[in-house]
């Protein structure tokens, strides 16, 4: 079972497709929403200033999460539709305002112009992808604007890749293991290409 884990959603179930997804587990989102949580504290903001970028969607639960707790948006990008059906049916459950489900290919829309400017960003391609080619796809969603600079970018990998797949502007980069899984956390530095830095950086 998914379930929203706090917020004004607390313990909403959330479906999951079939299949073809494969859910982040309530202990690994508990993890890494405690960390997001003591990263906002440490640096004075509150949730309604973050934007999230939620990629490979699946179920949303990364996206709606963030929606419960208070975050302003979530884009949930997700290029299967039967995925992104069960994503929409979650999101109009939650009933949390903010959320945009994008039905494309990351790959593809990281090159599109920017529909949001992300402070957060969290990413879990399908295993089999390799840390290089999703170094790339975070790399070309920062350089078009869709991830700002100072932005916090949250990957999940199988634990037992031990390469980074953060861009390479990333700093503070960290990876915390959790069994068979592997969060790894750092913030962009880079300029985005497509924008200029904000005056006012949420996870900065």
């Amino acid at each position: 079972m998914t379930r929203i884990i706090a917020g004004s959603a607390r313990g909403r179930r959330l479906a999951v497709p079939p299949a073809g997804t494969r859910p982040t587990s309530d202990r690994v989102r508990e993890a890494v929403f405690s960390s997001i949580e003591s990263d906002l504290l440490a640096r004075g903001v509150g949730w309604s200033q973050v934007v999230v970028l939620d990629l490979f969607a699946g179920t949303g639960a990364f996206g709606l999460e963030a929606l419960s707790r208070g975050a302003s948006g979530a884009a949930m990008v997700e290029k299967s539709r039967s995925a992104a059906r069960v994503l929409e049916a979650n999101l109009a459950a939650v009933g949390c305002p903010g959320g945009n489900v994008l039905v494309r290919d990351a790959r593809q829309l990281a090159s599109a112009p920017p529909m949001v400017e992300a402070s957060l960003c969290f990413a879990d391609p399908p295993y089999e992808w390799s840390a290089r080619d999703l170094k790339d796809v975070l790399t070309l969603f920062a350089e078009t604007g869709w991830i700002r600079s100072g932005a916090l970018v949250i990957a999940e990998r199988p634990g037992k890749d031990a390469e980074s797949p953060l861009p390479d502007a990333a700093i503070d980069v960290r990876r915390r293991p959790y069994g068979d899984t592997a969060l790894w956390y750092g913030r962009f530095e880079g300029q985005g290409q497509a924008q200029p830095r904000p005056p006012e950086n949420p996870l900065r």
